[in-house]
C-alpha cells in the first residue's frame, strides 16, 4: 500500500502552484481547492473545487460557469453526475489515482485535460478523452454523441 502524502504537504504543494487559489485544510481530514482553470491559450476559464475526505477519496468540481450539452446529449460526458458536475478523472479500481500521489501532478492536470476534450465535445458531439463512461443511473449519456476507448 502507498503512504499517503500528507496534507499539509498537498496544501503546500497547491499553494506553491497556485498561490492565488483558496485552500482551506481541517488537519489531515481533509483539503478543499478552489481556484480558476484555463486549459489551454484558447479555452474558456473554469472555477473549480478539489475536494479530499480521508477514508472517503477525492472529488473533482466545475463551479462555474454551468457546463454546456452538445447538440442531442442529456448529459456531460465522464461525470460522477451532469448536475453536480463532478468530474470523472480516472478510474479508482484500476489503480490510475491514489492517495500518494500529488494533486498537482495528477488530478488538477486530468481535470485541465478533461476540460480541453469538453469543450471539444461541445463543438463536435464527439468525446476524444478516453476512458469509460461511468454508468449513474438516472443519468445515461446519449451513446450516439460519444465515441469511447477504455482507459
Amino acid at each position: 500500500m502507498m503512504n499517503r502524502i500528507s496534507l499539509i504537504y498537498q496544501e503546500g504543494a497547491l499553494k506553491s502552484y497556485f498561490p492565488d487559489s483558496q485552500i482551506t485544510r481541517t488537519r489531515e481530514e481533509r483539503l478543499t481547492w478552489i481556484h480558476t482553470i484555463t486549459p489551454s491559450p484558447v479555452s474558456s476559464s473554469y472555477k473549480v473545487k478539489l475536494e479530499y475526505v480521508r477514508n472517503n477519496g477525492i472529488k473533482f468540481y466545475v463551479l462555474e460557469p454551468k457546463l454546456e450539452l452538445t447538440r442531442g446529449a442529456t448529459a456531460l460526458p465522464h461525470v460522477f453526475s451532469t448536475p453536480e458536475q463532478r468530474l470523472c478523472l480516472f478510474t479508482a479500481s484500476k489503480g490510475e489515482w491514489h492517495v500518494g500521489m500529488w494533486y498537482v501532478h495528477t488530478i488538477i492536470p486530468w481535470a485541465c485535460e478533461w476540460l480541453y476534450h469538453y469543450e471539444v465535445w461541445v463543438v463536435t458531439g464527439k468525446w476524444n478523452g478516453g476512458g469509460t463512461q461511468p454508468q449513474i443511473e438516472g443519468e445515461k449519456i446519449n451513446q450516439a454523441n460519444e465515441t469511447d476507448s477504455p482507459a
